[in-house]
């Protein structure tokens, strides 16, 4: 039996319901439904991490989420890292170290970034790099996202 599924769920701190297929991705659901088309689709296989999002205060890949599985649960994208025009200082930290170029990965690293700053304000360069693993960049070499991450973690804590 092949019906859509309605889901509640709260999307950047805002009540959301939509109607989906039971083996639709959350990603799927986040681009095609809703319309957030931060995350980005990059591998389909949870390789790459292009598509992080975080469920419930964990980073997890949209890719490998089925849409029915954010049921009452709490979302968060790279759209909701921004309060209107001012930009988290993750993305304006990407900005002044140039720590992006085509662009596809970074959300993804936006995101686990952010997590990561969460759980620890102060990480070092070894914690940022391993934090960040699961993320793939073809374009950057990775440093200018590093020092990116280490900068905003400075900024954060106004040191």
């Amino acid at each position: 039996m092949s019906g859509k599924v309605q889901v509640e769920m709260a999307l950047n701190g805002e009540a959301t319901e939509f109607l989906c297929e039971p083996r639709q991705s959350l990603l799927e659901v986040l681009r095609d439904v809703l319309g957030f088309t931060g995350s980005k689709e990059g591998c389909l296989t949870g390789d790459c991490g292009a598509c992080s999002v975080v469920l419930d205060g964990r980073l997890v890949c949209s890719c490998l989420v089925l849409g029915p599985e954010a049921q009452g649960k709490a979302v968060e994208t790279v759209e909701g890292m921004a309060k209107g025009n001012t930009l988290h200082p993750l993305q304006q930290k990407f900005l002044e170290h140039a720590a992006l170029q085509c662009g596809i990965c970074t959300p993804g690293f936006l995101v686990a970034a952010k997590v990561l700053l969460e759980k620890n304000p102060n990480p070092t360069e070894h914690e940022v790099r391993y934090a960040l693993a699961g993320n793939l960049c073809r374009c950057t070499g990775y440093d200018k996202i590093v020092r990116a991450v280490l900068d905003a973690a400075t900024v954060m804590q106004g040191r």
